[in-house]
This record gives structure tokens, C-alpha cells and sequence, in this order.
């Protein structure tokens, strides 16, 4: 099984060697068909009937897929694995999945490429090891508060992803649990045309965004670790 990273924006991203897994795989497992199936659309391979087969693999779904994506291992086809963007398995579906293969003894793959984590955390400017993947956090302030609380005192940078829409509310709880002075970066859109990275401190960030009411694209933010300076 073929692990495969896809572009998070920019479809030029795509390395050649990714382009030649996907299009020779017997069956693609991936989070959502639309979204794999317009990456297909870039790669000029036309309809369904000039592409392999999509087989849907998410949150919801991914214990119930593993049998049937096993079976097709096993049969010795060809199985390439893609989230919606980037390195899948990370914040995305697929470990579950990557663990049951492993425990068969099926060969599993990765073909590297885009990250968001990695490019946020080197176009930020803050020290960029070691540092900790904290993915989503919880939507519920409560739960989101306590989150950040019990990594306030990590010493390291830390990185983590949000939506647009919570964006605001997640930075000014980030800005309460870590201090707002802490040094941090907020980056979006990374690698398309608008990309767009804020630098500075928690609280200047969070404000930066309430003014603007409204973001577009997913957000990555990096803070810097407690007591360090870049």
C-alpha cells in the first residue's frame, strides 16, 4: 500500500513520482471522491472510465473499509491511500487503516510531499525544533481552553490547525492559555495564490483576525515555546 502526500494548494506540487502512483493504482482509498476525483481531473485523465477506482475512506467510515481494502492487498493489487491534502494519516483518516496493514506484514509505502505543518512552521520564523503537532483543537471553548492550559508550559514550538470560522475564538483562548505576548505565526492559504503569513504575538494576531470579521482557507498556527525566544 502506497501512502501518497497531495498538493495542499497548488497543484504543481504534486511530485512526478506521486502523479505515476495514483494513475497506475488498481484502487485509490480516499477521504472524499469529489475531492480526489478533481485531482484526477488536473492530471488530464478525463472521465471515471480513464481512472481507477475511488473507494471513499473517512472518519466515519474507515473501521467498516479496512476489511475490503486488506482484501484487495492481498490479492496483490496495487492500493494507493490520499487524504483531501497533504500527507495523509496526520489530522486526516488513514491510520487506522495503515495499522491493520502493517499487522497483515503488507508492505506499506510512503511517498512523501506537501505538509502544511512543515510549511508553516518554516515560513513562521520561530525556532523550528523540536516542536509538537497538536492537530484540531476541541470546538467547544471549554474543552478548547484546557487543551491549550495543558501545553501552556511546553518548552518547545507547537503547531496546530483550525478552521476560518473558529479561527478568532480559538486564538483569543490560545492567546489566555499561553500568554499573550508569546510569540506565534498564523499562516493560510499556504502555497496558493493568496498565501498569506501573520507574524507576532498571540494577542496582536487574534486581534488582527476579529478585525477582519471573516478568513478564507484553512489555518495553521505556530507558538513559540514557553520561555524561548526566536
Amino acid at each position: 500500500m502506497r501512502i501518497v502526500a497531495t498538493p495542499i494548494g497548488n497543484l504543481a506540487d504534486l511530485s512526478p513520482r506521486a502523479r505515476e502512483a495514483l494513475l497506475s493504482a488498481d484502487l485509490i482509498a480516499c477521504e472524499d471522491t469529489r475531492r480526489t476525483g478533481r485531482l484526477f481531473q488536473s492530471l488530464g485523465t478525463g472521465g471515471r472510465d480513464r481512472r481507477p477506482p475511488l473507494l471513499p475512506l473517512h472518519d466515519h467510515n474507515e473501521d467498516r473499509q479496512i476489511g475490503r481494502v486488506l482484501e484487495r492487498l492481498e490479492q496483490g493489487d496495487a492500493v494507493a491511500l490520499v487524504s483531501d491534502a497533504g500527507t495523509p494519516l496526520v489530522s486526516d483518516p488513514g491510520y487506522r487503516l495503515a495499522r491493520a496493514a502493517v499487522a497483515k506484514n503488507i508492505p506499506v509505502e510512503a511517498l512523501p510531499g506537501p505538509s502544511a505543518i512543515l510549511a508553516a512552521l518554516v515560513v513562521s520564523g520561530l525556532p523550528p525544533y523540536p516542536f509538537t503537532f497538536l492537530g484540531f483543537p476541541p470546538p467547544k471553548q471549554g474543552k478548547r481552553r484546557r487543551f491549550f492550559e495543558a501545553h501552556a508550559e511546553v518548552a518547545h514550538t507547537v503547531v496546530f490547525f483550525e478552521s476560518p470560522q473558529r479561527a478568532a475564538a480559538t486564538l483569543a483562548d490560545a492567546a489566555d492559555a499561553f500568554g499573550p505576548d508569546r510569540d506565534a505565526a498564523l499562516a493560510r492559504e499556504l502555497t496558493k495564490l493568496h498565501e498569506e503569513v501573520l507574524r507576532g504575538s498571540l494577542a496582536e494576531i487574534a486581534a488582527q483576525i476579529v478585525e477582519r470579521g471573516k478568513l478564507r482557507g484553512e489555518v495553521t498556527v505556530v507558538v513559540g515555546g514557553y520561555g524561548r525566544r526566536p
